[in-house]
Parts: structure tokens; C-alpha cells; sequence
């Protein structure tokens, strides 16, 4: 199925397209708003797309596409919840938060519930590193984290949505 932009996303492509001195400079930023016009993902529809846009290659756009983690090549569960895995929240107990995800959610990294609800992922820094260890669910950043705040995150992103 071919992706086909809204009207209004075409406007906002045209918008940042405007801002750059070339069209492959505005690559990830297309990407990154044709991603959430795809419920979250980056199909091989939308790389196409983009090259086309863009006037590049399609081995161009999945290069960016590949190199950048916020960019997901397959679509990810309701919820994103992403544990930092910088030295300041591993110091602080992100192994073990990481560990107790796997362990409730039966996934690992990059993976997503077989319900569709939640995926996984590590990041290298969340930047919040005088609050560690955090955790990022969606948007939102859980600072400070325990294994039975992380509990309650879980239980609610499993069960209530």
C-alpha cells in the first residue's frame, strides 16, 4: 500500500524543505514527520516516498533511516518505553530496570509486546543524568526511577492503556 500524505502533511514537508539549503539536508526531518503520519513507523512505502520528494535514492533515505534510533523501521507497539543505559543510570540501577522490563513485558530491546502495546528500547543517553536512572515512556520521563515505580509504569501501560 502506498503511502499517500494528507494535504496538510504535504504543507508541513513543503514548510521544512523551505528551511534547508538542500533537499538532502531536510531528509530527517521529513522522515521524522512522515513517521508520525504512519502510526510511528518508517515503511519501505514511506522511504520511497521520501526519496521521491526529496529527489535522492531510496539507498540515501535508508541510510538515514538506519542510522538514527529514533526512526523505527518497524512499527512499534502503543507505548515506547526506552531505558537509559548511560554510566550515570547504569550506576544507578538501569541494568536492573532494564532486566526487570524484559522479565514482565517477555521481550527484549527492540521488540515489541505480542499484544501490540509495548516496545522496548535502550538508549544511549535520555539526558536527564542528575536524575538517573530515568526512564521514558512515550514523551513522558520518569526520573529517579525504583524497580517498584517501574512496577507500577508497567502495570499501568499493560492493563489501563
Amino acid at each position: 500500500m502506498a503511502f499517500a500524505p494528507t494535504a496538510e502533511l504535504e504543507q508541513e514537508l513543503e514548510r521544512i524543505v523551505s528551511r534547508y539549503p538542500s533537499a538532502a539536508a531536510a531528509c530527517l526531518p521529513v522522515l521524522k514527520e512522515c513517521q508520525q503520519a504512519n502510526q510511528g513507523w518508517v515503511s519501505p512505502e514511506v522511504v520511497a516516498f521520501v526519496a521521491d520528494r526529496l529527489g535522492l535514492s531510496t539507498a540515501q533515505v535508508e541510510g538515514v533511516v538506519t542510522f538514527y534510533s529514533l526512526l523505527n523501521q518497524q512499527r512499534p507497539g502503543e507505548h515506547e518505553v526506552w531505558v537509559c543505559r548511560t554510566l550515570s543510570c547504569a550506576l544507578r540501577g538501569s541494568e536492573e530496570l532494564l532486566d526487570r522490563c524484559q522479565k514482565k513485558l517477555g521481550i527484549v530491546p527492540g521488540q515489541t509486546t505480542p499484544d501490540g502495546r509495548v516496545t522496548l528500547r535502550t538508549a544511549e543517553c535520555l539526558a536527564s543524568c542528575g536524575t538517573a536512572p530515568v526512564v521514558r515512556v512515550d514523551r513522558d520521563y520518569h526520573e529517579n526511577v525504583t524497580p517498584q515505580e517501574l512496577d507500577r509504569i508497567l502495570e499501568r501501560l499493560l492493563y489501563e492503556g
